[in-house]
């Protein structure tokens, strides 16, 4: 990249970020402070409204930066987060969405505390929901860093360092100062700019090839280096036993993890039904089906038009791919039209990770106010000190989130957002379907659920290669690695669904029949829902 070139893309940056930064402080200016303006917007989004808000918050600088990336140098084996990205929202639309609507306020410990003891249970869901943010926040950070060490063809530490640090202090003045309206706006500009993108994109892939797919694939295929092996399963997911157990254990974490993740539990409150809760997963199945097809294509294309080699050369995860092949596109790194096409595509990641980062850290630091700190508190001194605590809750979860995107600069950001799936299932996804169907579901089984599944898929992923022994490893100069798989869900799913029948067959404490008769009328009919 030139220096004009950079300095075009650096100006498109600057206009979105004073443009959400316009819609932040419009917002602020309009709000009044109560709780349910701060964390669910006044629950005034139309069903069309938050399907774009939920598109924006889930097509993340994962999608369009990792997994095109990962099919551009894996080939099939990249695929999987497509598809699995993809069919969880199936278990989201038949089993979460209107009964977390009905049942639910703000976070995900309303629904299970519903019919529990309140303070062991909103201990417990609050702090895995904060763990699951803030993993998922990393892999934000980190494609951050990517695309702008390559726009400044400065991959090194700095660049990214200060990339990283720049994210970090937008989202928290997002967050803090607009809460959920101001995001949901932010996440709305971004679905749009980035469906624009990633179609554009598409369509000229495929006139390269004349809508030619099976050209497409064969021309990946022979450029990959791979041959036939590029298209067929086992490139990165293949081989030994090991390889293997960890692509059925990152299938199991990216189909279950989507229905327990925080930010997108708390999309079902900012609309005033749910019915409309329904509508809204419709109408962002329908965006994000769409949009990772059209990954597919992006992958292969660049696998096709650029090659493996190139793209691993920018980026050893190949973060870069889509920008790389967006200058490609245009004619060329050196051409104008490279040049504005590179920008564009730099330009719309760039603002598909700050819409995420906000969602995210609005739903972590909704789940320290309302769920840790509200449950130490009286609950009639509370609500209006709770957003205080949420503003400053934003604070400190970005300084976490940019201290760990700097120790994960060098891995994929997809693969970091399946770890963040795979704790998401293991914690939180047990304990919330066993609120809403089990009827003998007690307070004990509720926490040993959620620390049964979040303590053993940390820990794995503690001991496992992503963290020590192996050069791509976040540790690469030690070796305490014990676990053998990247991702631990295979293992910590089962012991979240164990623990928490374990916990409830083993409990003294008698199921309330009245409260959860309750609550299965209010899931089912919403009768008392807020």
């Amino acid at each position: 990249m030139t220096t004009e070139h950079q300095t075009l893309a650096l100006l498109l940056f600057s206009v979105f970020i004073a443009v959400t930064l316009g819609i932040t402080t419009w917002v602020s200016r309009n709000r009044h402070g109560s709780a349910e303006e701060f964390y669910a917007g006044g629950r005034l989004f139309s069903p069309m409204e938050n399907g774009f808000a939920i598109a924006g918050d889930y097509m993340s600088a994962a999608s369009f930066l990792g997994i095109s990336g990962l099919i551009a140098l894996f080939g099939y084996d990249g695929l999987l987060y497509s598809v699995g990205f993809l069919v969880a929202w199936l278990v989201v639309l038949f089993l979460v969405a209107e009964l977390v609507r009905n049942c639910g306020r703000f976070t995900l410990a309303d629904v299970v505390a519903a019919r529990m003891s309140e303070r062991p249970v909103r201990i417990a869901a609050g702090t895995s929901s904060v763990v699951v943010s803030v993993l998922y926040l990393v892999a934000q950070m980190v494609g951050a860093g990517s695309l702008v060490g390559l726009l400044l063809a400065d991959s090194g530490r700095t660049a990214r360092t200060l990339t990283v640090i720049g994210v970090g202090a937008l989202m928290v003045i997002y967050v803090s100062f607009g809460g959920m309206r101001a995001t949901t706006w932010i996440q709305i500009v971004k679905a749009v700019l980035l469906m624009g993108g990633a179609i554009t994109l598409t369509l000229l892939v495929l006139l390269r090839f004349h809508g030619n797919f099976d050209q497409l694939l064969s021309s990946a295929a022979e450029r990959s280096g791979h041959g036939d092996r590029f298209l067929g399963p086992g490139l990165k997911y293949g081989g030994d036993w090991t390889a293997r157990f960890d692509f059925m254990s990152l299938g199991l974490a990216l189909v279950l993890g989507t229905a327990g993740l925080p930010h997108i539990l708390s999309r079902f409150y900012t609309v005033p039904t749910a019915r409309a809760a329904r509508r809204s997963v419709v109408w962002a199945i329908g965006l994000i089906g769409g949009f990772y097809l059209m990954t597919i294509v992006l992958g292969f294309g660049a696998a096709a038009l650029l090659g493996p080699e190139q793209v691993r050369a920018s980026n050893a995860s190949g973060n870069t791919a889509v920008p790389l092949l967006a200058a490609f596109l245009g004619g060329g790194a050196d051409s104008t039209g490279g040049a504005v096409l590179f920008a564009f595509v730099a330009a719309i990641a760039f603002a598909t990770i700050l819409a995420v980062v906000a969602g995210i850290t609005l739903a972590s630091s909704a789940s320290v106010a309302h769920d840790l700190y509200a449950s130490l508190k009286r609950r009639h001194a509370r609500q209006r000190s709770e957003v205080a605590v949420a503003r400053v809750a934003a604070v400190g979860i970005g300084a976490m989130a940019i201290a760990l995107g700097l120790l994960a600069q060098d891995l994929n950001v997809a693969f970091l957002v399946g770890l963040a799936f795979a704790v998401a299932a293991s914690a939180n996804l047990p304990v919330l379907l066993y609120s809403l169907f089990w009827r003998g579901f007690t307070t004990r089984g509720a926490v040993w659920s959620v620390y049964g599944g979040l303590l053993p898929a940390v820990l794995l992923v503690a001991l496992s290669p992503v963290v020590s022994g192996s050069p791509e490893s976040l540790f690469p100069g030690v070796d305490f690695q014990l676990f053998p798989l990247q991702n631990p869900g295979i293992v910590s799913i089962p012991l979240g669904f164990l623990a928490g029948w374990l916990g409830t067959v083993t409990s003294a404490e008698e199921p309330d029949e009245r409260r959860h008769a309750e609550t299965e009328v209010r899931a089912l009919t919403g009768a008392g829902a807020v």
